[in-house]
């Protein structure tokens, strides 16, 4: 899917990540779209290192409806866009120690009133969900409806959509510099110059900085770090264990295969956009935590990595034009949510920008909420 650059398109799209294919994906059949990626790889420094799960509760309240709506494509997608589910199933269970019972409470309260299937339960069940669990742990709520996500499969098909439909990709091409221009913008690009109707930023932790290489307000979309490690146990802890998200966010993890879990600190280290890289402080909290909850013995560290998770002020994803230069469109700003809501924001943010509107549950979600000018 490599291209050169054309001398013209009607949607330059600046990042070939989730957020990027997928849009290019649900635009492509309606505009002239191209991708272009600073990096060697689309998806190198989020979407391919993420922990990969589909979370209905994950995010709050806010972005729910994203999630909830996209579930479906994500489960059943189209026969001509993948022969199989991106999807595999997988409980959750937001846990917290007895002195956390009221927060537990809250949680199951908040997302029950809001349609969620989330039951709370007390410690019996929870030791029969996390064997070896540590006595202090007896509040949880569980829920059923919690899935793998299958990340690669799920950016390729964005991607080989993208391109049957007509978009163009080129890596090794970082957007330099955009000047605007009585209809649109011309952008130099990699040391050449492309014309564009609308540029779409789709750049991850680098948003702000393409924004200001526009010359465009940046709304202040920032960084941070977060680890992951794969970790062989002493014991034999099923593939199947539920994802386990601490209610007061020290940490996560889940079954990874038997005997094997991936887990996070949950750590949000403020850093500039780079390629981010594990700290070893961070993966002695992660074990440490992790060994508070369960009395499993880490017999190994198996991998270790770090992405980077870029969150808007208000920790609400960014999408929609800038309010003050509406060729300019965002689509950033997507934290930890981005991978399960791709399909609810990529079809929104389409049918601004000239595809059809959307149908179904996704048609329902209001973009208001999500649109640049909450900044203005």
């Amino acid at each position: 899917m490599t291209a050169a650059l054309p001398s013209a398109i009607d949607v330059l799209i600046v990042g070939a990540g989730i957020a990027g294919a997928s849009l290019a994906a649900a635009l492509a059949p309606w505009r002239r779209v191209m991708l272009i990626e600073a990096e060697d790889t689309p998806g190198y420094h989020a979407t391919g290192r993420s922990a990969a799960f589909w979370h209905e509760t994950y995010g709050g309240a806010t972005v729910q409806p994203l999630s909830i709506a996209s579930f479906d494509m994500l489960a059943h997608p189209a026969p001509d866009f993948s022969e199989r589910a991106f999807l595999s199933p997988r409980s959750a269970l937001t846990i917290g120690r007895r002195s956390e019972a009221t927060a537990v409470d809250a949680f199951a309260a908040k997302f029950a009133a809001r349609g969620v299937d989330v039951v709370r339960i007390g410690a019996t069940d929870i030791a029969r969900n996390i064997p070896g669990v540590r006595a202090d742990w007896s509040e949880a709520a569980y829920e059923a409806a919690c899935s793998d996500i299958d990340v690669g499969a799920l950016h390729a098909a964005y991607l080989r959509a993208a391109k049957r439909d007509g978009a163009l990709l080129a890596i090794r091409a970082p957007l330099e510099s955009a000047r605007r221009t009585a209809d649109g913008w011309d952008v130099r690009v990699g040391g050449e110059t492309i014309h564009a109707a609308l540029i779409v930023n789709a750049a991850g932790a680098w948003a702000d900085r393409v924004a200001a290489a526009c010359g465009v307000a940046p709304v202040g979309i920032r960084p941070y770090r977060r680890t992951v490690v794969q970790l062989r146990l002493g014991v034999a802890v099923p593939a199947e264990l539920p994802l386990i998200v601490h209610v007061g966010g020290d940490f996560y993890f889940k079954g990874e295969s038997e005997g094997r879990v991936w887990l996070s600190p949950h750590d949000e280290t403020p850093v500039e956009p780079h390629d981010a890289a594990p700290e070893d402080v961070d993966v002695a909290i992660a074990i440490d935590r992790l060994q508070a909850v369960v009395d499993w013995p880490v017999a190994a560290v198996e991998r270790k990595w770090a992405g980077l998770r870029s969150f808007a002020p208000d920790r609400v994803p960014v999408f929609g034009a800038d309010p003050h230069q509406p060729d300019f469109i965002w689509c950033a700003g997507q934290g930890g949510v981005g991978i399960q809501t791709s399909p609810a924001i990529a079809a929104l943010l389409a049918a601004e920008l000239g595809a059809p509107p959307p149908s179904g549950m996704i048609g329902d979600v209001d973009p208001l909420p999500f649109a640049p000018s909450r900044f203005a």
